[in-house]
């Protein structure tokens, strides 16, 4: 299966989805996204196959985005895409692209929609488990 993986290595959840990607056997093409930003055409793209808008790409923590008054609803997409690109870590991630569809995997297992089925338990790095022994995903109570 051919993969991509817009990756940036110091984040837990991005870690993660790599780990499951090759968990389950696929080795994707590694795009550190920070040093190697999609292109504008490449981002919009993934944004509109992960079924998302502009403004859900955004990502808010650790980033410019407040001193740059990006939660103005009054902003239209190419103004939040020209923000993007002026400061790639307001990409969110991992974005995913596999045969099967690109995701925003977050949570990290949302990557599992667009892989071959994962039967080997697994576990994230924090040790929550998603995958079991049994090869099931256990389900999340309420409030979890």
């Amino acid at each position: 299966m051919k993969a991509v993986i817009y990756h940036n290595p110091a984040c837990a959840t991005s870690r993660n989805v790599l780990a499951l990607m090759r968990h389950a056997g696929v080795e994707p093409e590694v795009v550190e996204y920070l040093r190697t930003p999609p292109d504008r055409a490449r981002l919009i793209t993934l944004i509109a196959a992960a079924g998302l808008q502009v403004r859900d790409a955004l990502r808010e923590k650790g980033t410019p985005y407040a001193a740059l008054g990006l939660a103005d609803p009054a902003l239209d997409d190419a103004q939040l895409l020209d923000a993007m690109f002026a400061h790639p870590i307001l990409i969110n991630r991992p974005f995913v692209q596999t045969d099967r569809g690109v995701r925003l995997a977050r949570p990290s297992e949302t990557v599992l929609e667009i892989l071959p089925p994962v039967h080997a338990p697994f576990r994230k790095e924090d040790g929550e488990v998603v995958i079991d022994a049994q090869g099931r995903r256990p389900t999340k109570k309420p409030g979890q």
